[in-house]
């Protein structure tokens, strides 16, 4: 499988969509069309936790990813990834978001409790990756906070 990167950023915008790319391009994947899974983690993956991401292939391919966001007109966008796995086989990422960090957190635990308890294996550690952001109305009016699982490098949308 390779290697799946956690990924990170906030950005701000005079639009929901504008302060998701600049959130994107925090991240390093603002020029990828995300292609959203749902949340097991492949045994033969590696996690790193990498901040922004690095080059994962051509622009406008298609890039893997677990993904949390939460866009703010006013206050606070909280959003974040959780995960669990096998200490050398398949886990969970369990995504959420909202507007309180400290409930966002909360509740990505208790999801991954839940996760463990609908799956018979030897779970390790929990791992917890948030970001927030913060709207106050001024012309940046708009706020966004995401954490994406990158999962590989990118991969072309169309068929030959």
């Amino acid at each position: 499988m390779g290697t799946i990167r956690i990924v990170s950023g906030s950005g701000h915008g005079p639009t929901p969509t504008a302060a998701y790319d600049a959130a994107l391009a925090a991240a390093g994947v603002h020029n990828y069309n995300l292609v959203t899974l749902s949340s097991v983690v492949p045994g033969d993956a590696t996690i790193e936790r990498v901040g922004t991401a690095p080059d994962l292939g051509p622009a406008g391919q298609g890039l893997y990813v677990v993904q949390a966001a939460e866009t703010a007109e006013e206050g606070e966008a909280a959003a974040a990834i959780g995960w669990t796995r096998e200490p050398d086989g398949p886990g969970i990422f369990y995504e959420v978001s909202g507007s309180n960090k400290q409930t966002v957190r909360e509740d990505v635990r208790a999801g991954l409790a839940a996760g463990r308890d609908l799956r018979d294996w030897d779970f390790g550690e929990t791992q917890v990756a948030l970001e927030t952001a913060s709207a106050d109305g001024a012309d940046e009016a708009y706020a966004t906070a995401i954490v994406l699982a990158v999962y590989g490098r990118s991969h072309s949308l169309i068929e030959s």
